[in-house]
C-alpha cells in the first residue's frame, strides 16, 4: 500500500493521478498473487451476474419472436352460405387493396369440402349430407393490430362469423411481465450476493494489512488515500466477473443458435437467437465495477470508522 513518494515539481493533478494509477496496478498485482483465491471470487460473481442476464436475454428473444408471430396471425373470416363464389372472389380483391391487410386466401366451399374429407376420413358420411354446407372462407393476414382489422371485417355484410385469437397474446404478454419482474428480482439478490462475495474478499485483504493501515492512520493518511486500492480491487473483481458472465453467456448462446436455428427454419422461419452487443456488455461491465467498487466501498468504510484513531 506504500505509494511512491510525489516528486518535487509535479503539479496535484498529476500526483493524484499517479496515486489512483498506484493503486490499480497495486490491486492488479494483489489479484494476481493469489490465482485461485481471485479466481474462485470471480468465479461465484459471474455466476450470479449470468443468471439474471440469461433470463433477461431469453425473455427478450421471446418478446422478439412473440411480436414476428403477431405480425402474421390470421383473421379467418367465414361467409355466409348464401355468398356464391364469384362474390367471394370480388370480396377477396377487395380486402388485398387496404392497406391493413398483407394478404388474402379464399378457400371456396369445394376446396373446404375436400380438405375436411381428407383430414376426417368421414369420406361415406360427407357424401350422405348431399350438398356442401360449408360457406366460403377469407385467411386475412393483417399488417398491423389483428384485432382492429378483425373488428373491421366483422362489419362487412356477406361475414358470417369471423375468428382469430387474441387471447394467447394477452397471455403471453402477462408471462413476459411475470418473467421481466422476476428477473429483476433475481438479479437484485444475486447482485446483493456478489455484492456481500467482493466485500467479504476484501475484508479478508483489509484484515491481512490491518498493521500496515494502522501505520498509515497514525502518520495522517487520509480515508480516501487508504480506501483507494480496495476500491479498485473491488472494482477489478467486477470486471472481470462482468465479462467472464459475458463469456459464459455467449458459449451458452453459440451452443444453442444453431439447433434453435434449424427448429425454427423447419417451421419456416429465419428467427435467430440475439445476444448481447456491444453497448450492452460495455453497460453490464460498467455495472459489474460499479458492483464491485461498492462492495469493497461499505467494507473498507466500516473499518475505518472503527480504527480511526479519535482525539482526547
Amino acid at each position: 500500500m506504500n505509494a511512491p513518494a510525489p516528486a518535487r515539481g509535479r503539479s496535484p493533478v498529476s500526483t493524484w493521478f499517479d496515486h489512483h494509477a498506484y493503486s490499480l496496478v497495486a490491486s492488479l498485482g494483489r489479484m494476481l498473487r493469489r490465482p485461485w483465491s481471485t479466481l474462485l471470487t470471480v468465479g461465484v460473481m459471474a455466476i450470479a451476474l449470468a443468471l439474471p442476464l440469461g433470463l433477461l436475454a431469453s425473455l427478450a428473444n421471446i418478446e422478439r419472436f412473440a411480436g414476428d408471430v403477431q405480425q402474421a396471425r390470421e383473421v379467418s373470416v367465414f361467409l355466409g352460405t348464401e355468398v356464391e363464389v364469384t362474390r367471394a372472389r370480388e370480396l377477396a380483391d377487395e380486402l388485398r387493396a387496404r392497406p391493413d391487410v398483407a394478404s388474402v386466401e379464399l378457400r371456396e366451399p369445394e376446396q373446404g369440402l375436400a380438405d375436411l374429407r381428407e383430414a376426417t376420413g368421414l369420406g361415406d358420411a360427407i357424401d350422405a349430407l348431399g350438398s356442401n354446407p360449408l360457406p366460403s372462407l377469407l385467411v386475412v393476414r393483417p399488417t398491423g393490430d389483428e384485432r382492429a382489422l378483425a373488428d373491421v371485417l366483422a362489419q362487412l355484410p356477406e361475414a358470417d362469423l369471423v375468428q382469430h385469437d387474441a387471447a394467447w397474446r394477452e397471455r403471453l404478454d402477462g408471462w413476459l411481465r411475470f418473467g421481466s419482474r422476476l428477473a429483476w428480482v433475481l438479479a437484485a439478490m444475486l447482485g446483493l450476493g456478489a455484492l456481500l462475495v467482493v466485500g467479504n474478499t476484501v475484508r479478508l485483504d483489509i484484515q491481512q494489512r490491518r498493521e500496515e493501515i494502522g501505520v498509515l492512520q497514525l502518520l495522517g493518511a487520509t480515508d480516501g488515500f487508504i480506501r483507494r486500492p480496495f476500491l479498485y480491487l473491488g472494482a477489478c473483481y467486477g470486471v472481470l466477473a462482468g465479462a467472464l458472465a459475458l463469456a459464459l453467456l455467449t458459449a451458452a448462446d453459440m451452443a444453442l443458435r444453431t439447433p434453435l436455428a434449424e427448429l425454427a427454419h423447419s417451421y419456416g422461419s429465419s428467427f435467430a437467437l440475439q445476444g448481447f452487443g456491444l453497448q450492452h456488455g460495455a453497460i453490464i461491465l460498467v455495472a459489474a465495477a460499479l458492483l464491485g467498487w461498492l462492495g469493497a466501498g461499505l467494507v473498507t468504510g466500516h473499518f475505518l470508522r472503527q480504527t480511526r484513531p479519535t482525539d482526547t
